[in-house]
C-alpha cells in the first residue's frame, strides 16, 4: 500500500504537524483521530490494514490529521478562553493548511469526506456541518455533537459555532441548508455496548431528520463496544456497502 507523510509548518497551529496519507487515488477521505492526537493512531489500530483491500482497489484514499484535544479541551491547564481558542485554530488549521494539500494531492478540489470515532466523530461531523460546501459529508461513529460534554459549562460564541446540536436547530439560511439537503453521504453509527452513548446518535439524527437533510443512521448491539474493534468493522462496512 502506498503511503506518504506531509510535513506542515502551521501558522494557525504554531507547530509543525504531520498528516499522512494512504493510497493513490479513489473517494478522498480526512481521518481524525479517536483517542488521541496523533495522524497514526488508526494505523496503529489496524484500521488501515483493516481497509488495506478498498484503499488497494482505488476506492478511497485517505488522509490522517493531528487533533489538538489534548492541547483545548482535554488541556487541564489552560482556561476555558484558550481551550475555545485553541479549538478555532485547529478548524483554521485544517481547512487553510490541510485542505490545500489534500486537494493538491488528489489534483484539485475533489469530493472530500470526513471521518471518525470517539472525539473525532465530533470533528468529522461539526467540520462537515460547518462547512458543506467544501465537503462532501461525514462518517461519524460513536460520537458526541454537543460540545458541552467537553467544555463542563464553558459556553461562548465560539463553542455554539462547533456544536452542531447547538447551531444546526437554528439554522435557516438556505444557502447552507443548500449544500446540507444536497448532500448524500452522511453517516453515523453508534454501538449499544460497553462505553457507548447511541442516545448521542439518535438525537443529531432527530436534528438532520427536522431539517430535512438526508443521512444514514444505524445502531449497533450491544457486543459492539466504544472501541476500535467496533469501528473498524463499522469503517469496513460503510466502504463496502454504501460508499
Amino acid at each position: 500500500m502506498e503511503k506518504e507523510v506531509k510535513i506542515i509548518n502551521s501558522k494557525h497551529l504554531g507547530k509543525e504537524t504531520s498528516v499522512a496519507s494512504y493510497g493513490r487515488y479513489g473517494l478522498a477521505i480526512l481521518l481524525f483521530p479517536a483517542t488521541t492526537d496523533k495522524f497514526t493512531e488508526a494505523e496503529e489500530n489496524g484500521l488501515i490494514d483493516k481497509l488495506a483491500r478498498p484503499i488497494e482497489k482505488g476506492k478511497c484514499k485517505i488522509f490522517t490529521v493531528e487533533s489538538v484535544n489534548f492541547e483545548s479541551w482535554l488541556d487541564k491547564n489552560k482556561s476555558d478562553k484558550e481551550k475555545s481558542d485553541r479549538l478555532y485554530e485547529y478548524n483554521s488549521y485544517i481547512l487553510e493548511e490541510v485542505m490545500p494539500y489534500v486537494f493538491g494531492e488528489c489534483g484539485g478540489p475533489v469530493p472530500v469526506i470526513t471521518a471518525g470515532a470517539g472525539i473525532g466523530a465530533y470533528h468529522a461531523a461539526n467540520t462537515y456541518f460547518r462547512r458543506p460546501d467544501v465537503f462532501y459529508g461525514t462518517i461519524a461513529l460513536s460520537g458526541t455533537y454537543n460540545i458541552e460534554h467537553f467544555s463542563n459549562g464553558y459556553f461562548d460564541e465560539n463553542c455554539y459555532y462547533n456544536s452542531p446540536v447547538h447551531y444546526l436547530p437554528n439554522l435557516r439560511d438556505n444557502y447552507w441548508l443548500s449544500f446540507l439537503m444536497s448532500r448524500h453521504h452522511v453517516y453515523m453509527l453508534s454501538g449499544s455496548g460497553d462505553g457507548e452513548f447511541p442516545e448521542n446518535t439518535a438525537h443529531i439524527s432527530s436534528i438532520l431528520s427536522e431539517k430535512g437533510v438526508p443521512h444514514y443512521t444505524d445502531f449497533w448491539g450491544k457486543e459492539w463496544g466504544h472501541n476500535w474493534e467496533t469501528w473498524n468493522e463499522m469503517f469496513l462496512h460503510l466502504l463496502e456497502s454504501k460508499l
